[in-house]
């Protein structure tokens, strides 16, 4: 993969683009091959269920996970006590000890069921919001039926379809000069995709950004919720006239109001949040009437005090989800790491769906670099770092950054190289990273740490 990335960085522009449409004809097979059509039919008839039989659905579906669980999946199977397991054979979440992320990071296989799974799996790398970054693995069908939650649900809510030529903001650094002003994004012609890069985004390149949306006849965006705002504030300030567009859709951080408003009047649509995770753990997305619903196929989710009990419809609490859908890697009672609160009013939409009222916790510290450039998810120079069992990063200056990383035995020298030039791709050479090895980053009251800190005012 490394000598493939090194290829494509030292390749012309006219030829990148060609292997990231080559890459979208396999994520299109990928995504939406045979029995996504399938898996939507299914999920759009469940939109009509009543909540006796959405409480009946998540009731078989948990049986048969936990069975599972209990007996072909390693990690359960050792870990569970007779007493836990007959608990879970009787569905009894709540007597079922809650999953940390540090249990899974590296024991990640522990966690696959035993002598399934097919010919083609399929692995993702978190990005680590709370520094964690953890490695998950689907089935084909797990993939096109996660794809189908997001077309049915969120897309389809809002009133667009991957099927329309969409542009995405993400995590995937497809310029790979940093210093780059002028070709900041790629196309996707298999899947009329436009590419755009989070880490080349400032005042001088933005009219880019829309010239991308106007030549690809992008119908709806989909990404970064940050990196749109930022997006749309240098619209509004440089009064950049931007296409019609039907949508936008928000993923990876909490969308506030004043994000929302400012997004909308620069993109002249409405904007759509959407709630999830890599794992698949849940999914939420906003419907029509502007709520957040909790999808109940893809998983239960609950809304926890510290001593375990049940929140109260409106308290804050600690998110924990269990997937239903997913069974070859299957995360039971999995701690996020967020905080939420349900909603105590039921949706105008009509839909008998649990309504999160808020999500609290996802909101990051913006990078500005020293060329007013912003960056968001910046916590992703951890990802694919086996020898870091957790980082930090704390902009101190516009130039001056500080790395802390808690090390496994195995950091050498070559990991704290790697960190750098990571920093600089994506800030460009004319920073200062200091890399610090510490035993523990502190967390906040809430038992979380921030990845991203920044001093800068912005």
């Amino acid at each position: 993969m490394k000598a493939v990335e090194e290829f494509y960085n030292h390749s012309p522009l006219w030829f990148q683009n060609q292997m990231v449409s080559l890459y979208g004809v396999f994520w299109q097979w990928l995504r939406f091959g045979g029995g996504f059509n399938e898996h939507c039919r299914q999920i759009s008839e469940r939109d009509n269920y009543s909540l006796p039989q959405w409480h009946e659905y998540q009731h078989q579906r948990l049986l048969q996970l936990l069975k599972i669980c209990s007996e072909e999946v390693p990690f359960y199977r050792e870990h569970w006590n007779p007493r836990i397991k007959q608990s879970a054979s009787e569905g009894d979440l709540a007597a079922i000890p809650l999953l940390e992320k540090k249990l899974i990071r590296g024991a990640e296989t522990l966690f696959v069921r035993e002598g399934h799974g097919g010919i083609f799996r399929q692995t993702f790398k978190t990005s680590g919001t709370t520094g964690t970054p953890i490695s998950t693995t689907f089935t084909l069908s797990e993939i096109r039926e996660s794809m189908a939650l997001r077309e049915v649900r969120s897309a389809n809510w809002a009133g667009v379809s991957f099927t329309q030529p969409r542009a995405t903001f993400s995590g995937r650094i497809i310029e790979p000069n940093p210093d780059e002003t002028r070709h900041v994004y790629r196309y996707n012609s298999a899947e009329k995709q436009v590419y755009f890069s989070a880490y080349h985004l400032n005042p001088s390149t933005a009219r880019h950004y829309v010239d991308a949306i106007r030549k690809h006849k992008v119908v709806w965006m989909t990404g970064y919720a940050v990196s749109f705002y930022l997006l749309a504030r240098h619209i509004l300030e440089q009064k950049i006239d931007v296409p019609p567009l039907k949508a936008i859709i928000t993923t990876s951080e909490k969308l506030t109001s004043e994000m929302r408003i400012v997004m909308e009047r620069a993109y002249g649509c409405r904007v759509f949040e959407e709630y999830s995770t890599v794992e698949s753990a849940l999914f939420a997305s906003e419907c029509e009437r502007g709520h957040l619903h909790v999808c109940p196929d893809a998983g239960i989710v609950e809304i926890l005090r510290p001593d375990g009990t049940a929140c109260e419809p409106g308290e804050v609490g600690e998110v924990v989800a269990t997937c239903l859908f997913r069974t070859y890697q299957p995360l039971i009672r999995f701690r996020l790491g967020d905080l939420a609160a349900w909603d105590p009013d039921p949706c105008p939409c009509g839909r008998p769906m649990p309504v999160i009222k808020e999500v609290v916790g996802r909101i990051e510290d913006v990078v500005t670099g020293p060329d007013g450039r912003q960056l968001v998810r910046f916590h992703g120079i951890f990802t694919d770092q086996p020898n870091i069992v957790e980082g930090q990063i704390i902009q101190e200056t516009l130039t001056d950054f500080i790395v802390k990383v808690v090390p496994t035995e195995n950091f050498t020298e070559n990991d704290e190289q790697d960190l750098r030039q990571r920093m600089v791709q994506r800030l460009g050479k004319d920073v200062n990273v200091t890399v610090q090895k510490v035993g523990l980053i502190l967390r906040t009251k809430a038992g979380k740490f921030q990845a991203v800190i920044s001093k800068v005012n912005r």
